[in-house]
């Protein structure tokens, strides 16, 4: 199968929605390291090199949604599509205590190769989508561990991360989602939303659009069982939220 360096499902769903899933594999394509970043594939199946259960959980919520999913096909260890081109993170060399051997004498060329490569494809087809539609309204899904190493664990089931100017939604969503009694609810947490060139500010926070980045904590979404359970509440309570706030 020859690779591309995204993926879309439901490209002509109608919904306002737009589901994105900048983190959605750990595949290193053929032309970064060879195919090999040079970590074990035990470290190639945890949340550095992408997000675990974010995928399954994405594509299932488009569907019920109705609503169009795009996903990455490279790992975050390549480059990291929700990062801004100047940050320091877009290329990682060490992470969570594992260094990245594939990365470790990366230089400005080879970054900048891998940006045109895959970073911006990815952009410009998520761009595509969101230009398409009419009043669009942008939900990034991701998922966290549940613990860094050396860390405190994080007790948040569910977080969403929102910033300005464009914050409505996400503050919508979160009073919602406090409606929830089983659930522990992160409000920008473990990770702030404002993070300057990341997908939502490119693609939402620039153009006035509206959004929400959710994070589910990864346990809670391991399973084929578990990510459906989740869409499924997901799509309810989006619906809701858009319903109820007038937005």
């Amino acid at each position: 199968m020859t690779y591309t360096p995204f993926s879309i499902y439901g490209a002509d769903r109608p919904a306002r929605w737009l589901i994105t899933c900048d983190h959605a594999s750990n595949h290193v394509p053929s032309d970064i390291a060879g195919g090999d970043l040079g970590l074990p594939a035990e470290d190639m199946a945890r949340h550095i090199a992408y997000d675990v259960g974010a995928r399954g959980t994405s594509l299932r919520l488009g569907e019920l949604l109705d609503a169009p999913v795009i996903c990455t096909n490279f790992s975050r260890l390549c480059i990291d599509p929700n990062r801004g081109m100047d940050d320091p993170t877009l290329v990682m060399r060490l992470c969570d205590g594992s260094v990245i051997e594939g990365n470790r004498h990366v230089n400005d060329a080879e970054i900048a190769r891998r940006v045109e490569a895959h970073y911006k494809p990815y952009h410009e087809a998520l761009e595509g989508l969101a230009a398409a539609r009419t009043a669009p309204v942008i939900i990034a899904m991701h998922s966290f561990t549940p613990q860094y190493k050396g860390r405190a664990p994080r007790p948040w089931e569910i977080a969403v991360l929102h910033a300005k100017p464009e914050n409505r939604f996400g503050h919508a969503l979160l009073s919602h989602l406090s409606k929830e009694r089983d659930l522990t609810v992160g409000d920008n947490e473990p990770y702030d939303g404002d993070l300057p060139g990341d997908s939502i500010d490119q693609h939402a926070l620039q153009s006035g659009r509206l959004n929400a980045l959710i994070e589910l904590r990864n346990d809670e979404i391991e399973t084929a069982e578990q990510q459906n359970q989740w869409a499924e509440r997901l799509a309810v309570i989006l619906q809701e939220t858009l319903e109820e706030s007038g937005l």
